[in-house]
């Protein structure tokens, strides 16, 4: 569950090692970049961050984010932060039909990455890029290798109806905690959570 205070994001999450920080282009970067700063980032360490590999500019902002978030007063660096880029499973204006080869293949790709990094936590939000790596982290789960934590933070755009990737997670109840940042999507979908403003 995360709370709010004036400005500022709680977390009230007591795992020591974060597993991924899914981040994307323009708005959906700017908004998961936000949530991030207020992580207690010794806390949550290492912090993967995972963006589309067509997406050339997140991973630059999120490189620059830990840099300049770095605890210069107590003279130590942040350790922990790794870069990674994933298949994404539907471009946009994509057709839907020609999206089922492109999410298979983003599939496979997540499964062999979650395997491998073995996260506590995925926190999402955003675009379709996140949909395969929730369903390889909902996988380890399932399959007694890892408790992974899902959180989905919706776009603080979607004021009347959640996103297509908002809607697969709620529908298929493939993350923990699914956030709105509007009331009237909570009246609509009963079953996420509204904390106000998150970002």
């Amino acid at each position: 569950m995360l709370g709010q205070s004036p400005g500022r994001l709680q977390t009230p999450w007591k795992r020591t090692k974060f597993g991924r920080v899914n981040i994307y282009q323009c708005g959906h970067t700017a908004e998961m970049l936000n949530l991030v700063a207020v992580l207690n980032k010794d806390r949550f360490c290492p912090r993967w961050y995972i963006a589309a590999a067509t997406d050339n500019m997140s991973l630059a902002r999120a490189k620059v984010a830990e840099e300049s978030g770095t605890e210069k007063a107590e003279g130590r660096m942040l350790q922990g932060s790794k870069y990674m880029q994933i298949y994404r499973s539907r471009e946009v204006g994509q057709s839907y039909l020609t999206s089922i080869g492109t999410t298979l293949v983003a599939m496979v790709h997540a499964l062999w990455l979650i395997f491998k990094i073995r996260p506590d936590v995925i926190l999402c939000n955003g675009p379709g890029t996140c949909i395969p790596l929730c369903i390889a982290g909902f996988f380890l789960k399932v399959l007694g290798v890892k408790r992974v934590t899902i959180f989905y933070v919706e776009s603080i755009a979607r004021v009347r109806k959640l996103s297509l990737s908002g809607l697969l997670l709620y529908k298929l109840h493939l993350a923990d905690q699914l956030f709105v940042q509007w009331p009237q999507l909570k009246q609509k979908y009963p079953k996420v959570q509204y904390v106000g403003r998150l970002m």
